[in-house]
């Protein structure tokens, strides 16, 4: 059996199955998938996943069945009164669309959420034989020094200390991970959105926090023991770091996915600056807009991958 070192593949490959860091997965005779409410001693794998290419990850199911409807109409997939089932529909915990060969799961709020569905989502493209598989994050989060709706396409996932890692316990021992986004899916997004127009779009690096009121400096939650001038000067650090927004899943998104060599992206819009303030203002319809536009970028850069194939 080789070890998990050995069994990681170089991150941009396209042509090899998904792969596991996990020696013991291979060995196990039934694995479910709790989460998910799938098994493969209950369900066939292959049958049900083996031709996708593309999963989308976004924290709301509601947005997840949206983009999956969304990229039906691009592709040429959707027909009168077509439904798309949620195939993890006997849990509440996540939600899962497909559609051809494009798979949208939500991963709900922070990173213990992404995480747990991520170790789910990866096996399950393993046992699957999927191969050639690229994961994008769509979702929303917090500006800093670009205007609401901004689209950022994120070149590196960092902590709160602007570091480019993600640090995980295990046994009782700091394990650290490199959180590593594949640069060519940063660059063919951004043409995408040269070619899409209609909206703002910043590529930057994305701070992942644990917490969306303490741990991004927000004065409106329920404990607070810094001052707007400190919230200010940590902010502008971070932009001068090349922060251009925040939110509370990219770090580990980006770390699991590079660990198993998958090439992968961060597409996030702006729902405020952060420098103007802490809570969002924006009327429900403007936000709703802004909310179509990762999927809109997404949607094209698919269609152009599937064109090329």
């Amino acid at each position: 059996m080789a070890s998990p070192r050995a069994e990681r593949k170089k991150p941009g490959n396209h042509n090899d199955f998904v792969q596991l860091c996990n020696p013991h997965v291979a060995a196990m005779k039934e694995d479910v998938l709790y989460h998910f409410n799938l098994s493969t001693g209950t369900h066939d794998f292959p049958a049900m996943f083996g031709d996708v290419k593309f999963v989308c990850v976004g924290g709301s199911p509601s947005r997840m069945k949206a983009f999956i409807k969304y990229v039906a109409v691009e592709l040429g997939f959707d027909h009168p009164g077509a439904d798309y089932p949620d195939l993890c529909e006997s849990t509440d915990r996540y939600a899962m669309f497909k559609v051809g060969p494009v798979l949208s799961v939500s991963h709900g709020m922070g990173i213990p959420s992404i995480a747990i569905m991520l170790h789910e989502l990866i096996k399950l493209l393993y046992h699957a034989r999927c191969s050639g598989v690229t994961l994008i994050r769509i979702g929303t989060s917090g500006g800093i020094g670009v205007e609401p709706g901004s689209v950022v396409i994120t070149r590196q996932a960092v902590d709160a200390c602007f570091k480019q890692e993600f640090e995980q316990i295990v046994l009782g021992k700091r394990v650290v991970r490199n959180t590593h986004l594949d640069e060519r899916l940063v660059q063919e997004l951004a043409r995408c959105s040269a070619d899409l127009g209609g909206f703002p779009t910043v590529v930057g690096n994305t701070m992942c926090t644990l917490d969306f009121y303490e741990g991004q400096g927000r004065l409106d939650g329920a404990l607070c023991s810094y001052t707007e001038k400190d919230k200010q000067r940590y902010l502008r650090a971070a932009y001068e770091a090349g922060i251009r927004n925040i939110e509370m899943e990219s770090s580990v998104f980006a770390a699991m996915c590079n660990a198993c060599g998958l090439p992968a992206a961060v597409v996030c819009v702006t729902l405020l600056d952060r420098l103007q303030g802490d809570q969002i203002s924006s009327a429900h319809e403007v936000l709703a807009e802004y909310e179509q536009r990762p999927q809109q970028l997404v949607g094209c850069f698919i269609k152009k991958r599937l064109a090329a194939a």
